[in-house]
């Protein structure tokens, strides 16, 4: 008899487990799980291991203890200067408080759900606060703490915690991107036109000084050129003025002798009378 009851048992246990419906269930280490009995929590498992249920009458729910990632698609902003971004987010969240979630939500797709709500909500409101510039570059790490903490605030009545919100990227929308290249564009040529007219304006500047210097460096080589050459000439006649007193007669030759020699070049025709000065020493030959 005892030993029917007990076939009969393992025949019910393998029945219920052939049509789905075993008493018996696997709880993961990373894992917590809320027993259901009829819609109402039962019992929180939390450490691993085989456990049991009641079939039929008992649901096993699943939530993860482990630092989970939120990521979605990039979603479209508005900041404080009326500029249209698309802000790609993440967040790391965690769950704390499974019966809770449980009580809020029922499954943790519907936790991540509210979650999304939340930060992009509190994301909304603090980027609309900005201008586009801080968003991208001046004051982004504190943006994102303040959107961090008021989501985290919201968060923590449902029993979850969100450790930190991040902006992977932050794009303008196609339709706005052509124009903003544009004006961007625009606004680099007429700096380059700027730069070209200043760099112009500076290069006469330079040529003109350079000029000027040229002009005062001739004058002054002139200037020095002259002193030179008069100072020579001053020489010159000096010496020729000492021959002279040596031997004048002998100096009137010589310099006769050079006129001769200068005037008497080829062909050369000179109309002279016969008792010019200047053919005195060729009379006497």
């Amino acid at each position: 008899m005892k030993q029917n009851l007990i076939l009969g048992i393992f025949g019910v246990i393998v029945l219920l487990i052939m049509m789905g419906a075993s008493p018996f269930f696997v709880l993961d280490l990373t894992q917590t799980a809320i027993v259901v009995k009829l819609g109402a929590p039962q019992r929180t498992i939390t450490e691993p291991g085989l456990k049991w249920k009641i079939p039929f009458l008992e649901e096993v729910t699943y939530f993860d203890k482990r630092l989970l990632d939120y990521d979605v698609p990039a979603r479209e902003v508005i900041t404080q200067d009326k500029k249209t971004i698309l802000i790609d987010n993440y967040a790391k969240w965690k769950i704390v408080d499974p019966l809770q979630v449980y009580k809020s939500f029922q499954t943790q797709r519907g936790a991540l759900q509210r979650l999304d709500d939340i930060i992009y909500s509190e994301l909304r409101v603090e980027l609309g606060r900005h201008d586009l510039h801080e968003i991208v570059s001046a004051n982004r790490l504190l943006i994102m703490s303040e959107v961090a903490k008021r989501a985290n605030e919201k968060a923590n009545q449902y029993g979850l915690i969100i450790s930190d919100v991040r902006i992977k990227r932050a794009d303008l929308p196609e339709q706005n991107a052509k124009a903003v290249f544009d004006r961007m564009q625009a606004e680099r040529e007429r700096i380059a036109k700027q730069y070209k007219a200043e760099g112009a304006e500076e290069a006469q500047k330079i040529r003109s000084e350079a000029e000027k210097d040229r002009e005062i460096i001739l004058a002054e080589a002139y200037k020095t050129s002259q002193e030179i050459r008069g100072e020579g000439e001053a020489k010159a006649f000096k010496i020729y003025a000492d021959a002279y007193r040596q031997d004048p007669q002998f100096f009137e030759f010589i310099r006769s002798m050079e006129a001769y020699k200068k005037v008497f070049a080829k062909d050369t025709t000179m109309v002279l009378t016969p008792d010019s000065e200047f053919l005195r020493f060729l009379k006497k030959q």
